[in-house]
């Protein structure tokens, strides 16, 4: 029986993935993870970390994320206590929506994640105190890949939806993109 449901968004090769719970007097099951029911969306690898955040206060932001190629990952991020307001930017040189921008709620009652394929930025916002992010990534962690896009970036022009109360000094100094910027070519 099918406990992960696949939908794909506005962005190609970017998916919700709503996790079917089970529940019964004893309480719930929720599967977070299927290797075989994610191969249809595009997971072709193994899991290679998996990290989880808690966030203190609400509006903190944190983010947008990626790593550069040969390291670049595939990520499903799900919200398993309170509630976050999920982007994604799409970075694929080559893409028909290069540089545009997806959002999604995620929280404990929607029971969704999102699959982000390789090429794409991530961060999000707390939309409420005590934020838990579970993160499986298909690649490690390569401190000199990483990069990152200002969350106030004009040409990305992302609507957050209210006031950052709080973001890393390391997220704050993300370069704004400028015209120079061809994307992130994948391998």
């Amino acid at each position: 029986m099918t406990q992960l449901k696949c939908e794909q968004l506005s962005l190609k090769g970017l998916f919700s993935v709503e996790r079917l719970q089970r529940v019964d007097s004893r309480g719930s099951f929720t599967r977070l993870f299927c290797d075989e029911e994610l191969s249809s969306i595009g997971w072709r690898s193994s899991i290679k970390q998996i990290n989880m955040t808690k966030t203190n206060n609400r509006g903190t932001l944190r983010g947008l994320h990626y790593q550069n190629q040969p390291h670049s990952e595939i990520k499903i991020v799900s919200c398993l206590k309170g509630a976050i307001w999920d982007v994604v930017v799409d970075l694929r040189m080559d893409s028909d929506t290069f540089l545009q921008w997806h959002s999604e709620i995620l929280n404990e009652e929607n029971q969704l994640s999102l699959y982000i394929p390789q090429g794409f930025a991530h961060g999000f916002q707390t939309l409420t105190p005590d934020a838990e992010v579970l993160y499986f990534h298909s690649a490690s962690y390569n401190a000199n890949a990483e990069a990152g896009l200002r969350y106030d970036d004009p040409i990305l022009n992302v609507n957050w939806p209210m006031e950052v109360t709080e973001i890393s000094t390391r997220d704050l100094n993300h370069p704004s993109l400028s015209m120079e910027f061809k994307g992130v070519k994948l391998e």
